[in-house]
């Protein structure tokens, strides 16, 4: 009932995704993702050395026979060179990547030559056309509903991924405020071929996130995420809190890229999590948390979606069939 060109491609018996976070995307979370019937990604950049990401592959394999994958973010300045984590994903025979960030081709060659799957993750239908003509199997498009970076563009899913859909050959995956079965159902409606979840996933057993900030996320509606970095050309979707709005407050009277960098830092909420601290982070919420009431096993929470997806299917648009 749920295969589509994105089961088939990664192996995989259900349409969603988990993608790669900084911090979170660990080896329990994305083996729990896999053994239930999902694709998750581990973070690169959420470790300090070439060797801590094998040795986080090889922990993932001892938890799961099923498909994985590994997020490489292409950006300067990270504490370890995307080339060199490449490196670890080709030696440890990864077969499927997501790639994010900077401009991906030469790793996507490179990927290709080795026979790995390459999921693009982007902002805009611009960027998708790109990323297939460079080799990309998918592309995972993030509206603006989205948790972390939602582009410069502010389009959301209801128009950019028929936009995408239209124009591309490859499967698209849907990324951005969705959180159940419901909004499955809504992405395929729109030509999508699964969904990926960022802030969904954060928040089930297996996710390392800190049991006072994961309360926080609990707490939040649909109202309690908000921009900042828009004023510097970097805009974020986080959750509300002491620390985010300061730097709104700072961005109106127009301080400096490095002064609200300081704040807005992934280095400071990654320091601010090991903490266990909600306030002084600036933490990465989609719109779709406002539809997160409870913090279920991964597996609980795939069967749930599943469910509620067949429902929606067999039940509610039947109706209108009739």
């Amino acid at each position: 009932m749920f295969k589509t060109r994105i089961t088939e491609l990664f192996g995989i018996q259900y349409p969603l995704i988990q993608g790669g976070m900084r911090y979170v995307s660990r080896a329990e979370l994305v083996a729990a993702v896999a053994n239930a019937g999902g694709l998750g990604f581990l973070s690169a950049h959420s470790f300090p050395s070439p060797a801590a990401l094998h040795e986080e592959i090889e922990k993932t394999r001892g938890l799961t026979s099923k498909p994985f994958g590994v997020n490489l973010t292409i950006l300067p300045k990270l504490s370890v060179r995307p080339e060199d984590s490449a490196r670890v994903i080709l030696d440890a025979g990864i077969t499927c990547v997501e790639t994010a960030g900077g401009n991906p081709a030469h790793f996507i060659a490179a990927f290709k030559e080795a026979g790995i799957k390459v999921l693009h993750k982007c902002t805009a239908v611009r960027f998708a056309l790109k990323a297939q003509q460079l080799g990309a199997d998918a592309v995972s498009l993030t509206g603006f509903e989205a948790a972390g970076h939602p582009g410069e563009d502010h389009v959301p899913n209801m128009v950019l991924i028929p936009a995408a859909v239209d124009q591309l050959r490859i499967p698209v995956v849907a990324n951005g405020g969705f959180a159940d079965g419901r909004g499955l159902v809504a992405a395929l409606a729109l030509g999508a071929e699964g969904i990926a979840m960022g802030t969904r996933f954060l928040m089930v057993q297996e996710s390392p996130m800190p049991e006072a900030i994961k309360a926080r996320y609990l707490a939040a509606t649909e109202r309690d995420t908000t921009l900042i970095c828009r004023s510097i050309g970097d805009t974020t979707r986080v959750l509300r809190n002491a620390l985010t709005e300061q730097i709104l407050e700072m961005e109106k009277v127009g301080a400096g890229h490095d002064e609200i960098m300081a704040l807005a830092s992934g280095l400071r909420w990654v320091r601010a999590t090991e903490r266990g601290d909600p306030d002084d982070g600036a933490y990465a919420a989609g719109v779709g948390v406002g539809l997160i009431h409870d913090i279920p096993s991964c597996a609980e929470l795939v069967q749930a979606i599943m469910s509620q997806a067949r429902v929606v299917i067999d039940e509610r648009l039947t109706r209108f069939s009739e």
